[in-house]
């Protein structure tokens, strides 16, 4: 099946060539984007499907029908005069590790060869993962749970269901109608892990991966079967119990359900596992200042405020509610606002408002009205055209204010630990503009 890589807001061309892509397969993935839950959510059209080029639009991922693929890559600026297979690799690594961190899983990324991380899709590569942590931890055993069960006995088992005993054995006193808990390996969580592998066997292409998923299938075939829309969720209780699975419930969550992405099925469709890196980079930001500011004065919301910025005359009702990203809090008073932005800001030389949009600082403003933080932050991700490394590249004054508005970037390809260098931003840049304040 051919499979077509391409980074998002690239175009991929019309044609049967090595880089190219078949009009009539751009016909079908185009059409299976249009019809993904994401494009209903909102998201607009995931793909522009043009005249002579098809191309990605804030989404990165998987689209795939029965006979062709597209791998959409997030545009991260790599290592220069490598391959694009070994540029391509390292983007897919530090893809799966925002993602990790935004999902807070544990992932071992050097458990997948540098062969693999350059020629399987993201889609094969996580399902690899997925795999290899399901039997490790069924090594150890599925997951029990006692369950409550209902038997008609000979002789007393457990506890006497009295209603029943005396309207279905009213006559026959030889039967007891008995209730009794069990030990079962046939719960939700395990339900859940075995909707999972039946999902990813239908998409998955990589002849190793569907051997695996055929060895994992066996394993759960004495497993209730149940349609991913009947999976009790809320019964899956990950416990001291069953620690080791936590994660393992993560990634079924990310297959099944749609919280950064959508999955699409049915005959004829295919499967859509896409990502809107705006959603993500904010999750992956705000969990990282999360662990960058543990142990310190300052807590950390993510979403937080939501104040309103009108209220009626007449009602008092709130109008227009704000939901900055990132809230940071010095003893319960907002001292920093950070909202995230998936996109490329220019230097301060080539535009001295480096490509920052106005309804960007329209937003920015109304957060220093609302929350009377002292420092608002707009942070994007750095590239190489900035010319230096991740910082804050410009300071403003509010008119008529002494809150003090920033752009800054971080470094989202740097296999660099990056708390250190977000401390320093967030803290570093804190005591400086309390000095200055002060003064």
């Amino acid at each position: 099946m051919p499979s077509y890589t391409v980074r998002e807001w690239d175009k991929l061309t019309y044609g049967d060539g090595e880089d190219q892509i078949p009009p009539h397969h751009a016909d079908k993935l185009a059409s299976l984007a249009a019809r993904s839950a994401f494009a209903g959510r909102g998201g607009g059209g995931v793909l522009d499907h043009g005249r002579h080029a098809l191309r990605a639009r804030g989404v990165v991922g998987i689209l795939a029908t029965h006979d062709c693929s597209l791998e959409i890559l997030p545009k991260i600026d790599v290592a220069p005069g490598e391959t694009i297979d070994h540029q391509n690799a390292a983007i897919r690594k530090r893809l799966i590790h925002m993602l990790a961190v935004a999902l807070d899983l544990k992932i071992d990324l050097g458990t997948v060869t540098d062969l693999a991380w350059q020629r399987e899709t993201l889609l094969e590569i996580l399902i690899r993962i997925f795999c290899d942590k399901l039997t490790e931890a069924l090594r150890k055993g599925m997951p029990r749970r006692y369950v409550g069960h209902e038997e008609d006995l000979p002789t007393l088992r457990g506890r006497l269901d009295i209603t029943r005993q005396f309207t279905r054995h009213a006559v026959n006193p030889s039967r007891l109608a008995c209730r009794f808990d069990l030990l079962s390996e046939d719960v939700a969580l395990n339900r859940i892990m075995k909707a999972a592998i039946s999902h990813v066997s239908r998409i998955s292409r990589r002849p190793a991966n569907q051997q695996r998923l055929r060895e994992l299938a066996f394993v759960y075939a004495d497993i209730t079967d149940v349609s991913v829309s009947g999976l009790r969720w809320d019964e899956a209780v990950i416990d001291r119990t069953n620690r080791p699975w936590r994660d393992l419930f993560a990634m079924a969550q990310l297959f099944l359900r749609g919280r950064y992405q959508t999955t699409t099925g049915g005959t004829g469709q295919g499967t859509a596992l896409l990502f809107e890196m705006n959603t993500l980079f904010e999750e992956y930001v705000g969990r990282l200042i999360a662990r960058a500011l543990a142990g310190t004065e300052f807590t950390v919301s993510l979403q937080g405020g939501r104040l309103f910025c009108l209220s009626a005359e007449d009602s008092g009702r709130g109008l227009f509610q704000t939901k900055p990203d990132i809230l940071i809090r010095r003893s319960g008073v907002v001292a920093h606002v950070i909202d995230t932005k998936w996109k490329r800001i220019a230097s301060q030389i080539d535009d001295p408002k480096q490509g920052v949009s106005q309804a960007d600082v329209y937003q920015m403003m109304a957060y220093a009205q609302l929350y009377h933080a002292p420092r608002l932050t707009l942070l994007y991700p750095h590239h190489p055209g900035l010319g230096m490394t991740e910082a804050v590249h410009a300071q403003h004054r509010i008119t008529g204010h002494t809150t003090l508005l920033e752009t800054a970037t971080i470094d989202v390809s740097s296999s660099i630990d990056m708390l250190p260098c977000l401390r320093r931003l967030l803290l570093c840049e804190d005591a400086a503009l309390s000095a200055s304040q002060e003064r």
